[in-house]
């Protein structure tokens, strides 16, 4: 078995470089990649570690063909022992290369977005997409690195602009979800793939509008579904009070993983701080489909996300080496009482 065709993804990889990064001759490539450490090749099973190796071969893969097609580029290619979690920061070694370059490509199974190595790097300039748990069909035709970005931009926009004026969310959908937060003084952000400024950053596949909640404010129910989440075959509850994660209900192996990280009512930290509702976003890509990889997951059209923890890299108040997105479909959400989204449709008014 082929686990990565590059015949299959270049003409996409090379769009993605020079398109949504902006790369030319005479810049400095990144690619990075986290590999399984000793222990996750004894504890995890088999399609863990194979995803991951998948994905270690994809990021190779980009810098081969950033090599090859790029000729006035100079490319590196680093892989790191992975952390295990998404928002742990990577070793020194990483962080000091990714602020040296202008473009980095962060092709990873536990995401670095919310990491002080990412932030500075976008602060020495670099350009940054973080792709975590991309797999290569997301450059298929069709897929959700196929579409027309500047449309995804308009819409990503339109919305941001609606969240930074409003006071108060709520969020509901049909699973369960109910929960309200305040949004006071926090602007509406955009996050629509294209990277071609010093320090701009964000995911690829891209296509939301996200924002901080205010911290201490956030009440009510999170409910995660099955199958949108990576391995979670049971229904799991999240129940928040103060702006914070208090119980979690459910979720099976996934549910105890989750709970040991989070520790639900145990003071101190990290555990305290990873327990903070940290994001709340809003899908925009028309091409997103699948669910159980949260990267594209939560650019759908029609789901909001919501996460836990780390805020501090998005103008938020909360750092910590923790960061999980929940994602829910059909959903539907108000801003000071006014219909934004109703069961995964955008109902807003054009302004």
């Amino acid at each position: 078995m082929i686990l990565v065709e590059r015949k299959e993804i270049e003409d996409a990889v090379l769009k993605m470089l020079q398109v949504n990064m902006g790369l030319r001759a005479g810049e400095r490539l990144l690619v990075v990649t986290d590999v399984p450490t000793l222990e996750q090749w004894s504890a995890k099973d088999q399609p863990f570690l194979t995803a991951m190796s998948r994905r270690v071969l994809l990021a190779r893969t980009v810098a081969e063909i950033a090599r090859d097609r790029m000729p006035g580029v100079e490319v590196g290619f680093l892989p790191f022992p992975s952390t295990g979690r998404s928002g742990a920061e990577p070793p020194a070694e990483v962080a000091g290369r990714m602020e040296a370059a202008d473009v980095v490509v962060i092709i990873s199974s536990f995401s670095l977005s919310h990491t002080d190595a990412r932030e500075q790097a976008c602060r020495a300039g670099a350009r940054i997409a973080s792709m975590p748990r991309f797999v290569p069909e997301m450059f298929f035709p069709g897929g959700p690195m196929d579409v027309d970005y500047r449309k995804v931009e308009r819409l990503t926009r339109r919305i941001a602009e609606a969240l930074t004026p409003a006071s108060q969310v709520h969020v509901t959908c049909p699973a369960g979800t109910d929960i309200t937060f305040s949004i006071e003084g926090r602007p509406g952000q955009v996050d629509a793939g294209m990277y071609t400024r010093p320090g701009e950053w964000g995911n690829l596949p891209a296509g939301e509008a996200y924002c901080v909640p205010l911290e201490g404010t956030a009440e009510g129910i999170i409910q995660v579904t099955p199958g949108w989440y990576a391995d979670l075959i049971e229904p799991m509850t999240l129940r928040i009070a103060r702006g914070e994660l208090i119980g979690l209900q459910g979720g099976g192996a996934v549910g105890d993983e989750l709970r040991e990280i989070l520790r639900p009512g145990e003071p101190g930290e990290p555990y305290a701080s990873r327990r903070n509702l940290g994001e709340f976003g809003i899908g925009t890509n028309p091409n997103a489909r699948r669910i159980d990889i949260t990267l594209e997951a939560e650019k759908i059209m029609g789901t909001v996300h919501l996460a836990l923890g780390d805020n501090a890299h998005m103008g938020g108040r909360v750092s910590t080496d923790y960061h999980q997105d929940f994602v829910i479909p059909k959903a539907s959400f108000t801003l000071d009482g006014e219909p934004v989204m109703l069961d995964g449709e955008i109902v807003m008014r054009e302004t």
